[in-house]
């Protein structure tokens, strides 16, 4: 048996090493989420928290379009959440400095 002759125009499978791309920013919206759960409307707030944890664990898994849709999605219920929780609490003011007695 002759041994096999190395065409140079073929790609060594010793050297090669791959391209590997640099995986996308993670983008789970952590800390407007956090900052959501200080909002007085705390079903809304749990929601967004969960997107945001699941955008994560996506992300460290690999699935970066799940993670980059998840964290999207946390970042919508987040913003919902913030205004929600302002119009609970101008209402409340309102109410309550309205109807005050003096």
């Amino acid at each position: 048996m002759a041994p096999k002759q190395l065409n140079p125009l073929e790609k060594s499978s010793v050297f090669d090493h791959g391209f590997v791309e640099a995986p996308p920013p993670l983008r789970s919206y952590l800390c407007l989420t956090v900052l959501a759960c200080f909002c007085p409307v705390h079903p809304i707030n749990i929601v967004a928290l969960v997107y945001c944890i699941m955008s994560r664990k996506s992300y460290y898994q690999g699935d970066y379009d799940g993670s980059r849709r998840l964290g999207r999605n946390a970042l919508y219920v987040s913003v919902a959440s913030i205004i929600i929780g302002l119009l609970v609490i101008a209402i409340t003011c309102t109410v309550h400095f309205t109807t005050m007695d003096h």
